[in-house]
C-alpha cells in the first residue's frame, strides 16, 4: 500500500496503476474508519479495481459551530485498516494541497440541496460537492463508492457527476448498522451510553414507517406523526431537525407514497446529530 499527500504523487500512481490494466475505484472518506467504510473499501477490492482511498476532513462543508475542531483524526489506525482491507492507495492531502490560499471556484448543486440537511446546514453541500469534484479530478476514478446513509450528498453526487459529464460511476452501497438497527457513523462514538442506546430510536422509527407503508398506510403526515412519536418518547432527544418522506430523485416532499420514497431524518441526541434513512416502496415495504 502506498501513501501519498501530494495530487502529483497521486497522479503519477494512478497513471502507473492504469498502465497495467484495470479499473480504479475510488472511497472519499473523511478518516475516523468505521465498519461502512469497509464496506465500501471492501465492494471496490471484490470489483477488481486499484483501490484508492481518500483521507480528509474537508474544512468547507463543516459550518459555523459545527464540530470540524473535534472532529476524530485517527489517521494511524485508518491506514491500518486501509493496508489490512488491501486498499492500494491512501491520499491525505494538508488543506492547503486542495485549496491553495484562496478559493474562488465553487460546485453547487441547485434545488437538490435546499431541503433536507441543506436547510440545517447551509453551504455543507458546495463543500461537498466541490471537495468531491476536486478528488474526482485529481484520482480520475472509474468508479467511486458512497453510503446510501449519506442519501442525500449520494443524490447530489449523482447529480454533479451526470451534469458535469464527467466520466464515472457512483456506485451507492448499502447503510451499515449496528446490531440494534443505529446507522455506523463517526460521531457515534460521542454518545454517551445512555445517548446510545437510545439512538436506537432512529431506526426504529424508520421501521415502524416501513410497516406502516407496507400495512397500506400512505398519508406521510400520519406516518411521519406515528415516526416523531416514537422519537419524541425518548430521554435524551433534544432536537428534531426534521423527519421527512421525499422522493427518492428530486428530493422534494411527498403527500402520499405512491411507489418508492426515501424516508429521511436528522435529530440530535444530547448534543450530537444523527442521520439516517431507509427506501420505502409502496404495496412491499
Amino acid at each position: 500500500m502506498e501513501v501519498a499527500k501530494s495530487i502529483s504523487e497521486v497522479r503519477d500512481i494512478v497513471k502507473a496503476a492504469r498502465g497495467r490494466g484495470g479499473k480504479v475505484g475510488f472511497v472519499p472518506t473523511m478518516g475516523a474508519l468505521h465498519a461502512g467504510h469497509v464496506s465500501l473499501i471492501r465492494r471496490s477490492v471484490e470489483d477488481g479495481c486499484f483501490t484508492v482511498v481518500s483521507i480528509f476532513v474537508n474544512p468547507t462543508q463543516f459550518g459555523a459551530g459545527e464540530d470540524f475542531e473535534k472532529y476524530p483524526r485517527p489517521l494511524d489506525a485508518d491506514l491500518k485498516i486501509c493496508e489490512d482491507k488491501k486498499v492500494d492507495l491512501v491520499f491525505v492531502p494538508a488543506a492547503g494541497e486542495l485549496y491553495g490560499k484562496e478559493t474562488l471556484t465553487w460546485v453547487n448543486v441547485e434545488k437538490l440541496t435546499a431541503g433536507l440537511c441543506g436547510r440545517f446546514r447551509p453551504g455543507h453541500f458546495r463543500g461537498v460537492a466541490t471537495v468531491c469534484a476536486k478528488l474526482f479530478n485529481i484520482v480520475q476514478p472509474d468508479v467511486a463508492y458512497f453510503g446510501q446513509k449519506d442519501a442525500q450528498q449520494a443524490v447530489v453526487i449523482k447529480k454533479m457527476v451526470a451534469e458535469l459529464n464527467m466520466p464515472l460511476e457512483i456506485s451507492i452501497c448499502p447503510t451499515v448498522r449496528e446490531t440494534d438497527g443505529l446507522a455506523v457513523s463517526s460521531r457515534n462514538q460521542y454518545l454517551e451510553p445512555a445517548q446510545r442506546k437510545d439512538a436506537a430510536c432512529l431506526y426504529s422509527a424508520l421501521q415502524k414507517c416501513r410497516q406502516s407503508a407496507k400495512s397500506g398506510m400512505r398519508d406521510t403526515q400520519q406516518l411521519i406523526a406515528e415516526m416523531r412519536k416514537i422519537i419524541e418518547a425518548v430521554p435524551t432527544v433534544k432536537q428534531i431537525d426534521y423527519i421527512e418522506i421525499v422522493d427518492t430523485h428530486s428530493l422534494q416532499p411527498l403527500e402520499k407514497i405512491i411507489d418508492k420514497a426515501l424516508v429521511a431524518l436528522a435529530v440530535k441526541i444530547g448534543t450530537t446529530r444523527l442521520i439516517d434513512n431507509v427506501i420505502v416502496s409502496a404495496g412491499s415495504g
